[in-house]
């Protein structure tokens, strides 16, 4: 594989691309079969959620304990054995006769396909400087493409051969990809002298001193709390009267949500000619006015595709941002900047989680939508309080 003089070339990046997409994807294919697997369990639909809360609460812990470990450890060999225990983890889950088996398997899979996050800032790291902020958003589209296209894939998969053959599919491609990865990726190890408790205290160091970590960490997780919100419910909406789509056509919803992920692709070039404010304050904006068109699904499915592009866009669009001003404040700190900026965002996904489970069990959909456009005030009041003003170094 021909490299550029920083260790990237397009091939080198669409594999990392791809593979992020699909390590992230294990943690989302459950979303439009939440419906199914409540039945199959005989679970309610706040029971059902949970799957969905457990994988970003493994996800989390993933990013907080493992991610780190790429600021000490050669990072193409973590990243492969990371791959294979997730792969591990879903045959877990496609094996599971009872639910907790399958949280078990969930919370494996969510674990360890942190190995997305190590990928990100390694491509930052081999990227030439005034590049950056492109293939980081080239990355982070596969990232989000691969949550959203899992709902389209485990829709389809769970139409012809029932739910676990989603996850039995899911684990062969990441043992596939785990090969792919060794063979593709450069050796790339970071010097450090720290050893792992001090590289897990210095990222709470790194919030306690970095005003745009901070910040850029808030935003991040209320942002992607949005995304969590509208789609833990949507598989709900979408399932019950007036719809009754089928797993198949739910899954199909993933496509919008594709094309507003790919739309924000830009981002990344925008944050690298110095417009991050603006790329910020006008996604926070659209991801406030996505609601109204999200909460008109109720009664037309053509509002309800419209908003879920603008705020799938808008989500991205603004993580996008986050990433590349981060990752110019400390080069050699880029994974434990990542843990620190990712466990943040996948807690708001996981706090989404549960308020769109709650809030669509007590309330329904105005509930869940009431809730997003909550999220989608405090995240700009956040931004225009006096916190984008610490972003003048960017």
């Amino acid at each position: 594989m021909t490299k550029t003089a920083h260790g990237l070339s397009p091939l080198l990046i669409a594999l990392m691309s791809v593979a992020t997409g699909l390590a992230v994807a294990s943690n989302y294919y459950a979303q439009p079969l939440l419906d199914t697997i409540a039945r199959a369990f005989a679970i309610s639909a706040g029971q059902a959620g949970f799957i969905v809360t457990t994988a970003q609460l493994g996800y989390a812990c993933g990013l907080l304990f493992l991610v780190p470990l790429g600021d000490m450890f050669e990072r193409r060999s973590l990243i492969v054995v990371m791959t294979l225990l997730a792969a591990g983890g879903m045959l877990i889950v496609a094996s599971s006769s009872t639910l907790p088996v399958m949280i078990l398997g969930t919370a494996l899979t969510g674990l360890f396909s942190v190995m997305a996050q190590i990928l990100v800032p390694l491509a930052a790291t081999l990227a030439a400087p005034e590049q950056r902020g492109r293939v980081v958003g080239t990355i982070m589209s596969g990232l989000l493409l691969g949550i959203l296209l899992a709902r389209t894939v485990a829709g389809v998969l769970a139409s012809l051969g029932g739910w676990r053959t989603v996850y039995w599919v899911a684990s062969g491609l990441m043992a596939l990809m785990a090969l792919a990865l060794w063979r593709g990726l450069p050796k790339v190890k970071q010097e450090t002298h720290l050893n792992y408790p001090q590289i897990l205290g210095s990222v709470f160091t790194l919030f306690a001193r970095d005003k745009i970590l901070r910040t850029r960490a808030l935003l991040g997780c209320l942002t992607f709390a949005n995304f969590s919100i509208v789609w833990t419910s949507m598989a709900f909406l979408l399932a019950g009267a007036p719809w009754h789509f089928s797993e198949s056509t739910i899954g199909l919803f993933g496509l919008a949500g594709a094309a507003g992920a790919l739309g924000a692709r830009p981002a990344g070039v925008h944050a690298d000619k110095g417009r991050a404010h603006l790329t910020t304050t006008g996604g926070l904006l659209l991801l406030l006015l996505s609601w109204l068109a999200i909460w008109w699904g109720h009664a037309s499915v053509l509002a309800l595709i419209v908003g879920v592009v603008v705020l799938d866009l808008t989500v991205q669009d603004v993580h996008i941002t986050n990433q590349t001003v981060i990752y110019r404040t400390l080069p050699e700190a880029r994974n434990r900047l990542t843990a620190g900026y990712m466990t943040s965002y996948f807690i708001g996904g996981a706090a989404g989680s549960l308020l769109s489970a709650y809030a669509w069990q007590h309330m329904g959909w105005t509930g869940v939508c009431a809730a997003g456009a909550a999220v989608a005030v405090l995240n700009l009041l956040v931004w225009w309080r006096g916190y984008h003003r610490q972003d003048d170094m960017e």
